[in-house]
């Protein structure tokens, strides 16, 4: 009995300690280097299927090119993803490193359970 309350502390622990802060689309510029939870609505969706490593690009916020926020996935990764394209208009949170591409913010997502929705 004791070992299961100390592995079940340990696991509350450990899965309160890997939530990261939750964020808009607006706000991951100010969380660059962070680990955070960005939440918003898929303004645009596009799979660039001929392009080198053929990223899945999915901006919140935002439509292209005016997007405040890209989550990406790669070729080798989207097929954990099913068909991202169309969570084009629903809510949806991911989860994971904020870097910057080309003075915007991006999050890459290389596992299902990044994103919810």
């Amino acid at each position: 009995m004791k070992r299961l309350l100390i592995c079940l502390a340990l696991m509350s622990f450990i899965s309160n300690g890997a939530h990261a802060a939750s964020i808009t689309p607006s706000e991951a510029q100010s969380h660059v280097s962070e680990n955070a939870t960005v939440c918003g609505s898929v303004a645009s969706a596009h799979y660039a299927h001929r392009s080198r490593g053929q990223p899945t690009f999915l901006n919140l916020g935002q439509a292209y090119p005016t997007e405040e926020f890209t989550a990406v996935i790669w070729g080798e990764d989207r097929p954990k993803f099913g068909k991202p394209e169309a969570l084009v208009g629903q809510r949806i949170c991911v989860t994971g490193p904020i870097t910057l591409y080309r003075g915007k913010p991006e999050m890459t997502l290389r596992d299902a359970s990044q994103l919810t929705h």
